[in-house]
């Protein structure tokens, strides 16, 4: 087994020489980051500084979290670990059940379950803090709290003796000022950091294509310095978007040679600077194909046919998926659990949900068929479970609760076989046609009076491998009425 402090002795040595390397500060920084969130294998860190009033934290440096959770709003130090700022490292093991925890929406999105932060010390002062976040519910043991408050005592000396401290506190209160207005405010998704208006035609089309689609986006997000002289940034790239779903940034630019050679220059240089950096120069044929890449369209189209709107994007789908698992997870936790699907609308949603549920489980399906009339149908088993039930926990799994009468019916058909337990799970839940008040005990998603497509779902056997669930036109669907 190995031993953790021996672990944590080599990562210090290795984070001291980094604060007490040549690197520019805030590079240095960015490196101790990511060393610390290895050392501790956390899935992210962030590096903050108090802000002058001493009510808010900034952050300076950070590895591992998208710009997107970096942006979320200003810390209040009052609100987001309070305990902090008396000297004390403190954890929160579980984000969305802690009051301490600032933007739970926003840890959510992110994937973080858990939270360590220690203070940032100089003469006795707290001046900032260092934090590590978990994807995973995470109970930190001293000797985690005590080598993050190492950590923090180092990048305080760094930040104390740097001959750059002043000049990048100096800049960075500068910038967040500038952009105060931008991150104060805790909603998500990024409409509040939208323009209300573009550069470039182009810019703007771009955009409502990714609105379309549901994709998170956020407009001109950072400015990466290239060149400097005497301390003084000379020449910086400030790319178009920034896609945090994709952690990819996008530079649009037209067909015009002069501005795709300088701007390739630009990006060159970039790159040598922040390898870490993903970054793409595009015109309008290279982004449709990047979107079709990740299943968001056909090639050359910017909608799909009949989908008037997208509701959920796979992403949104993916996050909330890896939700409801981490919740069955726990509520099952020391019990072996069989999921149950109606064919075929659920294989997507059964396939990704069984994949995040870290318990042993077994999977069965049902088949169903309609027949009656109109106003008043009935529903018939087609195809019945393949194995014995009787004194197990099942886990009903649908992919769309509407009226509540084919669930409730498949419901008095599993209690015939006698499970221990017999809970239900549907990723989308349509209340407002519901008839029958079927209990539902995890809900994805509740969705308006929509007819829905995609992920699984169809209209006449088209739309299932759509990667996103999205509401058809309603002309679409009387015309087919009429035929």
């Amino acid at each position: 087994m190995d031993n953790p402090g021996n672990s944590y002795s080599q990562a210090l040595k290795q984070i001291a020489k980094t604060a007490n390397s040549a690197l520019p500060l805030r590079k240095a920084l960015n490196t101790v980051a990511k060393n610390t969130a290895k050392a501790i294998k956390a899935a992210g860190c962030s590096i903050m500084l108090l802000n002058p009033q001493k009510a808010h934290l900034d952050i300076i440096a950070a590895h591992g979290l998208s710009d997107l959770y970096l942006r979320k709003g200003a810390l209040n130090v009052h609100k987001s670990l309070p305990e902090i700022m008396q000297g004390k490292a403190v954890a929160i093991v579980d984000v969305s059940q802690d009051k301490r925890a600032q933007y739970p929406e926003a840890a959510e999105m992110e994937g973080i379950c858990s939270i360590l932060g220690a203070p940032l010390l100089q003469k006795g002062e707290v001046v900032g803090e260092i934090r590590i976040y978990s994807h995973e519910p995470k109970h930190f043991s001293q000797a985690d709290k005590d080598f993050l408050s190492t950590v923090a005592n180092i990048v305080a000396i760094a930040l104390e003796k740097s001959e750059l401290y002043r000049v990048l506190k100096a800049d960075h209160e500068e910038s967040v000022t500038k952009r105060r207005k931008l991150t104060e405010t805790p909603k998500l998704p990024s409409s509040s950091l939208r323009p209300s208006s573009f550069s470039h035609t182009s810019e703007e089309e771009f955009a409502k294509l990714l609105d379309f689609y549901r994709i998170e986006w956020l407009y001109e997000p950072r400015s990466f310095p290239l060149t400097w002289q005497d301390n003084k940034v000379t020449e910086m790239f400030t790319p178009d978007f920034y896609l945090p779903e994709l952690d990819l940034y996008i530079e649009l630019t037209t067909l015009k040679q002069s501005l795709i050679t300088q701007k390739n220059r630009k990006l060159r240089r970039l790159k040598g600077l922040y390898p870490e950096v993903n970054i793409k120069l595009l015109n309008k044929s290279d982004y449709l194909r990047l979107l079709a890449k990740y299943g968001y369209g056909p090639l050359g189209e910017t909608k799909v046919e009949g989908v008037n709107q997208v509701l959920f994007s796979h992403t949104q789908i993916q996050r909330r998926t890896r939700a409801l698992a981490k919740r069955i997870s726990y509520n099952y936790r020391g019990h072996q659990l069989v999921l149950i699907g109606i064919l075929k609308g659920v294989v997507c949603f059964m396939s990704d949900l069984m994949q995040h549920i870290s318990l042993p489980l077994t999977v069965d399906f049902m088949a169903i068929s309609y027949y009656g009339s109109n106003t008043e149908p009935a529903v018939k088993i087609t195809k019945d479970l393949d194995t014995s039930i009787a004194g197990l926990d099942v886990l009903m799994v649908e992919d769309i609760v509407d009226t509540g009468m084919t669930l409730n019916y498949v419901l008095n058909h599993l209690s015939s076989h006698s499970p221990a337990s017999l809970r239900v799970c549907t990723l989308l839940d349509k209340r407002v046609r519901r008839l029958i008040d079927v209990p539902l005990d995890y809900i994805g998603f509740e969705i308006p009076d929509e007819f829905v497509v995609g992920y699984g779902l169809d209209y006449r056997g088209e739309y299932r491998n759509l990667s996103f669930i999205g509401a058809l036109n309603p002309e679409l669907i009387e015309k087919g009425r009429r035929e």
